[in-house]
């Protein structure tokens, strides 16, 4: 996987995320996710160094990992998402 095709994953993570803001979702899971929403939406579309990324993917990893259910179907399709690029993303970084 190109460096190109790891930030595009990124873009695509940064859009899941964002996705869930228009939703109905449980305060709880709303801090979590708007949190990692703002993590992934710093780095989406920067080129920001290998360890910079691995780091801030590794934060929204902590941030996901929190969220059992956001109480939309929708949303929860959308950090089901998000949780899936995440370790796509963390795989791609591991393979280098």
């Amino acid at each position: 996987m190109t460096d190109e095709d790891v930030y595009g994953l990124v873009e695509e993570l940064a859009r899941e995320l964002e996705a869930t803001a228009e939703r109905p979702v449980e305060r709880e899971a709303s801090r979590w996710i708007g949190e990692a929403d703002a993590v992934a939406g710093d780095i989406a579309g920067t080129d920001v160094s290998p360890d910079v990324l691995e780091e801030r993917i590794s934060h929204v990893d902590r941030l996901l990992s929190e969220v059992d259910g956001t109480g939309d179907p929708s949303a929860d399709g959308h950090v089901e998402e998000a949780k899936q690029l995440v370790g796509d993303i963390r795989g791609a970084l591991d393979a280098r």
